[in-house]
Protein backbone atom coordinates (compact mmCIF):
# COMPACT_ATOMS: atom_id res chain seq x y z
CA UNK A 1 0.00 0.00 0.00
CA UNK A 2 1.40 3.39 -1.05
CA UNK A 3 1.47 6.12 1.59
CA UNK A 4 -0.15 9.32 0.38
CA UNK A 5 2.02 12.13 1.69
CA UNK A 6 0.36 15.45 2.51
CA UNK A 7 1.36 18.72 0.91
CA UNK A 8 2.93 21.54 2.89
CA UNK A 9 2.05 25.24 2.79
CA UNK A 10 4.74 27.51 4.22
CA UNK A 11 3.41 30.71 5.78
CA UNK A 12 5.72 33.65 6.55
CA UNK A 13 4.31 36.85 8.12
CA UNK A 14 6.38 39.95 7.28
CA UNK A 15 6.56 43.71 7.76
CA UNK A 16 9.47 45.69 6.32
CA UNK A 17 11.85 42.73 6.07
CA UNK A 18 13.60 43.34 2.75
CA UNK A 19 16.91 41.92 3.98
CA UNK A 20 15.62 38.82 5.76
CA UNK A 21 12.94 37.79 3.24
CA UNK A 22 15.60 37.08 0.63
CA UNK A 23 17.57 34.92 3.07
CA UNK A 24 14.64 32.83 4.27
CA UNK A 25 13.23 32.20 0.79
CA UNK A 26 16.65 31.13 -0.47
CA UNK A 27 17.04 28.85 2.56
CA UNK A 28 13.67 27.24 1.84
CA UNK A 29 14.66 26.65 -1.77
CA UNK A 30 18.05 25.15 -0.88
CA UNK A 31 16.80 22.97 1.98
CA UNK A 32 13.62 21.51 0.48
CA UNK A 33 14.16 17.86 -0.44
CA UNK A 34 10.75 16.67 -1.61
CA UNK A 35 7.99 17.67 -4.00
CA UNK A 36 5.51 18.11 -1.17
CA UNK A 37 6.04 21.82 -0.51
CA UNK A 38 3.06 23.09 -2.44
CA UNK A 39 3.42 26.83 -1.87
CA UNK A 40 5.24 29.56 0.01
CA UNK A 41 2.89 32.29 1.19
CA UNK A 42 4.39 35.59 2.31
CA UNK A 43 1.75 37.51 4.26
CA UNK A 44 2.65 41.18 4.21
CA UNK A 45 1.29 43.57 6.83
CA UNK A 46 1.91 46.78 4.89
CA UNK A 47 5.63 46.92 4.16
CA UNK A 48 7.00 50.23 2.93
CA UNK A 49 10.33 48.84 1.75
CA UNK A 50 11.11 46.31 -0.99
CA UNK A 51 9.89 43.25 0.95
CA UNK A 52 7.01 42.54 -1.43
CA UNK A 53 9.20 43.03 -4.50
CA UNK A 54 11.90 40.71 -3.17
CA UNK A 55 9.40 38.02 -2.17
CA UNK A 56 7.70 38.12 -5.54
CA UNK A 57 11.02 37.99 -7.36
CA UNK A 58 11.96 34.89 -5.35
CA UNK A 59 8.78 33.10 -6.46
CA UNK A 60 6.66 33.36 -3.31
CA UNK A 61 2.99 34.22 -3.43
CA UNK A 62 2.50 37.53 -1.61
CA UNK A 63 -0.75 38.29 0.20
CA UNK A 64 -1.35 41.82 1.51
CA UNK A 65 -3.36 42.31 4.68
CA UNK A 66 -3.50 44.46 7.80
CA UNK A 67 -0.64 44.58 10.30
CA UNK A 68 -0.63 42.03 13.13
CA UNK A 69 1.23 38.73 13.09
CA UNK A 70 -1.68 36.67 14.47
CA UNK A 71 -4.00 38.14 11.84
CA UNK A 72 -1.42 37.68 9.10
CA UNK A 73 -0.86 34.02 9.96
CA UNK A 74 -4.61 33.37 10.15
CA UNK A 75 -5.02 34.93 6.70
CA UNK A 76 -2.24 32.72 5.37
CA UNK A 77 -3.81 29.63 6.90
CA UNK A 78 -7.19 30.44 5.38
CA UNK A 79 -5.67 30.83 1.91
CA UNK A 80 -3.29 27.87 2.16
CA UNK A 81 -4.20 24.80 0.12
CA UNK A 82 -1.75 22.38 1.74
CA UNK A 83 -2.66 19.71 4.27
CA UNK A 84 0.12 20.83 6.64
CA UNK A 85 0.71 24.45 7.58
CA UNK A 86 4.32 25.38 8.35
CA UNK A 87 4.60 28.76 10.09
CA UNK A 88 8.04 30.28 9.78
CA UNK A 89 9.37 33.61 11.08
CA UNK A 90 11.17 35.63 8.47
CA UNK A 91 14.43 35.66 10.48
CA UNK A 92 14.40 31.91 11.12
CA UNK A 93 16.05 29.56 8.59
CA UNK A 94 14.87 25.94 8.21
CA UNK A 95 17.41 23.11 8.25
CA UNK A 96 18.29 20.78 5.38
CA UNK A 97 15.49 18.27 4.69
CA UNK A 98 13.06 20.16 6.95
CA UNK A 99 10.17 19.03 4.79
CA UNK A 100 11.20 15.38 5.04
CA UNK A 101 11.33 15.62 8.84
CA UNK A 102 7.87 17.12 8.96
CA UNK A 103 6.52 14.41 6.65
CA UNK A 104 8.21 11.70 8.73
CA UNK A 105 6.54 13.06 11.86
CA UNK A 106 3.23 12.94 10.00
CA UNK A 107 3.71 9.27 9.07
CA UNK A 108 4.39 8.56 12.76
CA UNK A 109 1.02 10.04 13.65
CA UNK A 110 2.02 13.50 14.87
CA UNK A 111 -0.26 16.40 13.94
CA UNK A 112 1.77 19.30 15.32
CA UNK A 113 5.32 20.11 16.31
CA UNK A 114 8.40 22.26 15.87
CA UNK A 115 12.15 22.08 15.42
CA UNK A 116 14.79 22.69 18.02
CA UNK A 117 16.47 26.07 17.73
CA UNK A 118 19.91 27.61 17.65
CA UNK A 119 21.03 31.19 17.18
CA UNK A 120 23.13 32.50 14.31
CA UNK A 121 25.83 33.59 16.74
CA UNK A 122 27.87 31.91 19.45
CA UNK A 123 27.27 33.13 22.99
CA UNK A 124 27.21 30.95 26.09
CA UNK A 125 23.94 32.35 27.44
CA UNK A 126 22.15 32.05 24.09
CA UNK A 127 23.55 28.54 23.61
CA UNK A 128 22.11 27.54 26.99
CA UNK A 129 18.79 29.15 26.19
CA UNK A 130 18.65 27.37 22.83
CA UNK A 131 19.49 23.99 24.44
CA UNK A 132 16.20 24.06 26.34
CA UNK A 133 14.23 24.04 23.08
CA UNK A 134 14.82 20.28 22.85
CA UNK A 135 12.60 19.77 25.91
CA UNK A 136 9.00 18.89 25.13
CA UNK A 137 7.25 21.30 27.45
CA UNK A 138 5.22 24.34 26.50
CA UNK A 139 7.34 26.75 28.58
CA UNK A 140 10.21 26.00 26.19
CA UNK A 141 8.21 26.77 23.07
CA UNK A 142 8.20 29.90 20.93
CA UNK A 143 7.55 31.07 17.40
CA UNK A 144 11.25 31.24 16.52
CA UNK A 145 11.31 27.42 16.55
CA UNK A 146 8.79 27.42 13.66
CA UNK A 147 5.59 25.37 13.82
CA UNK A 148 4.06 22.66 11.66
CA UNK A 149 0.43 21.68 12.16
CA UNK A 150 -2.25 19.84 10.23
CA UNK A 151 -4.64 22.39 8.79
CA UNK A 152 -7.61 20.48 10.20
CA UNK A 153 -6.16 20.74 13.72
CA UNK A 154 -5.36 24.43 13.23
CA UNK A 155 -8.97 25.07 12.24
CA UNK A 156 -10.26 23.00 15.17
CA UNK A 157 -8.20 25.23 17.48
CA UNK A 158 -9.69 28.35 15.83
CA UNK A 159 -6.27 29.60 14.79
CA UNK A 160 -4.26 32.32 16.46
CA UNK A 161 -5.97 34.67 18.88
CA UNK A 162 -5.85 38.04 17.12
CA UNK A 163 -6.25 39.90 20.42
CA UNK A 164 -2.57 39.10 21.03
CA UNK A 165 -0.35 41.61 19.23
CA UNK A 166 2.59 39.83 20.84
CA UNK A 167 2.86 36.36 22.44
CA UNK A 168 0.43 34.94 19.87
CA UNK A 169 2.63 31.90 19.20
CA UNK A 170 2.93 31.00 22.88
CA UNK A 171 -0.78 31.45 23.53
CA UNK A 172 -1.66 29.25 20.57
CA UNK A 173 0.83 26.52 21.50
CA UNK A 174 -0.48 26.53 25.05
CA UNK A 175 -3.90 25.57 23.69
CA UNK A 176 -2.48 23.05 21.21
CA UNK A 177 -0.61 21.16 23.95
CA UNK A 178 -4.03 20.37 25.44
CA UNK A 179 -5.40 19.11 22.11
CA UNK A 180 -2.69 16.93 20.59
CA UNK A 181 0.68 15.36 21.34
CA UNK A 182 3.37 17.88 20.41
CA UNK A 183 6.46 16.63 18.55
CA UNK A 184 9.88 18.28 18.95
CA UNK A 185 11.91 17.32 15.89
CA UNK A 186 15.60 16.43 16.17
CA UNK A 187 16.95 18.99 13.74
CA UNK A 188 17.38 22.71 14.42
CA UNK A 189 16.26 25.91 12.79
CA UNK A 190 18.65 28.85 12.93
CA UNK A 191 17.19 32.11 14.18
CA UNK A 192 18.64 35.59 14.20
CA UNK A 193 20.00 37.11 17.40
CA UNK A 194 19.25 40.62 16.11
CA UNK A 195 16.91 41.56 18.96
CA UNK A 196 19.45 40.43 21.56
CA UNK A 197 22.19 42.35 19.75
CA UNK A 198 20.17 45.57 19.99
CA UNK A 199 18.65 45.26 23.45
CA UNK A 200 21.29 43.24 25.29
CA UNK A 201 21.12 39.50 25.93
CA UNK A 202 20.42 39.49 29.66
CA UNK A 203 18.06 42.47 29.54
CA UNK A 204 15.98 41.08 26.70
CA UNK A 205 15.73 37.61 28.23
CA UNK A 206 14.65 39.18 31.53
CA UNK A 207 11.81 41.02 29.79
CA UNK A 208 10.76 37.89 27.88
CA UNK A 209 10.69 36.07 31.21
CA UNK A 210 8.52 38.79 32.71
CA UNK A 211 6.04 38.47 29.83
CA UNK A 212 5.84 34.70 30.42
CA UNK A 213 5.31 35.32 34.13
CA UNK A 214 2.65 37.97 33.59
CA UNK A 215 0.77 35.68 31.22
CA UNK A 216 1.04 32.79 33.70
CA UNK A 217 -0.60 34.94 36.37
CA UNK A 218 -3.44 35.96 34.07
CA UNK A 219 -2.33 39.15 32.32
CA UNK A 220 -4.33 39.78 29.16
CA UNK A 221 -3.06 40.61 25.65
CA UNK A 222 -3.25 44.39 26.13
CA UNK A 223 -1.18 44.26 29.33
CA UNK A 224 1.45 42.12 27.63
CA UNK A 225 1.57 44.45 24.65
CA UNK A 226 2.01 47.54 26.84
CA UNK A 227 4.91 45.86 28.63
CA UNK A 228 6.46 44.88 25.29
CA UNK A 229 6.18 48.41 23.91
CA UNK A 230 7.72 49.90 27.05
CA UNK A 231 10.63 47.51 27.47
CA UNK A 232 11.32 45.65 24.23
CA UNK A 233 9.95 47.37 21.12
CA UNK A 234 12.72 48.88 19.00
Amino acid sequence: MTIQFPQISIIIPVLNEEDYIKKVLLSIKNNTSSNQVKEVLVIDGGSEDTTVKEATKAGARVISTSKGRALQMNVGAAIATGDILYFLHVDTLPPKDFDLEILQAYTEGFKVGCFRMKFDTTHLFLDIFAWFTRLNTQICRGGDQSLFILKTLFEKANGFNESYRIYEDNEFIRRIYKMAYFKVLNNTVTTSSRRYDKKGILALQWHFGMIHLKHFFGAGPDTLHRYYVKHIAL
